[in-house]
């Protein structure tokens, strides 16, 4: 029997790791984190933030490898739940050819696509909150060029088979959304993905 696959899709400080951590507390069964920051751990310092990469960086050293990144990371998603293990992958996914090849790859498993919303004047409290956030710190009427970036790449085309917002519901409630959608039916959204690549 295949494991099943939760993929949280956001932009950094939307909430997903602790969507993430809530699934592993609640769920049923063994829920594996693979997600960026398991993926950044594995990366040399070099290529930070590896996936982590924010849109518009064509030039940084991690950019040319952003495809291969990522296909390794979805194969072992994959490779974990054809093995009978759950899945749940926190991700930022801005770029929408390699969204279409983590649809490929995850093609024939159980797999739910969530956007993970969060308005930007939340994350932007969230950030000036957060040493880590350092590099993005601002104002929250008008937020840096990275962040706004994220914000407007990381939902197009916008496919789902669920969204949550994280400034209205906590993380359970994200998780307790995402469980109900896993028994309300298979899941659509990364097959809609497939077939709408070249």
């Amino acid at each position: 029997m295949t494991g099943r696959i939760v993929a949280l899709n956001g932009a950094p400080r939307a909430g997903k790791s602790s969507i993430a951590a809530a699934i592993q507390e609640t769920f049923d069964g063994a829920w594996l984190n693979l997600g960026v920051d398991v993926a950044r751990a594995m990366t040399p310092p070099r290529l930070q933030p590896g996936i982590g990469l924010r849109p518009g960086e064509p030039d940084h050293p991690a950019a040319r490898f952003q495809p291969s990144l990522y296909a390794s990371l979805n194969d072992s998603i994959a490779a974990h739940a054809r093995n009978g293990l759950n899945v749940v992958a926190d991700v930022g996914h801005h770029d929408q050819e390699i969204l279409a090849d983590c649809a490929r790859r995850l093609a024939g498993l159980t797999a739910l696509l969530v956007g993970v919303r969060c308005p930007i004047a939340t994350i932007m409290e969230r950030r000036n909150a957060s040493p880590e956030g350092a590099y993005a710190t601002g104002s929250i009427e008008s937020p840096p060029a990275p962040v706004r970036r994220w914000q407007e790449a990381v939902h197009r085309p916008g496919i789902y088979d669920l969204e949550v917002d994280t400034s209205s519901s906590s993380p359970f409630e994200c998780a307790a959304a995402i469980a109900a959608r896993l028994a309300s039916g298979p899941p659509i959204a990364f097959r809609r993905l497939e077939a709408r690549s070249p």
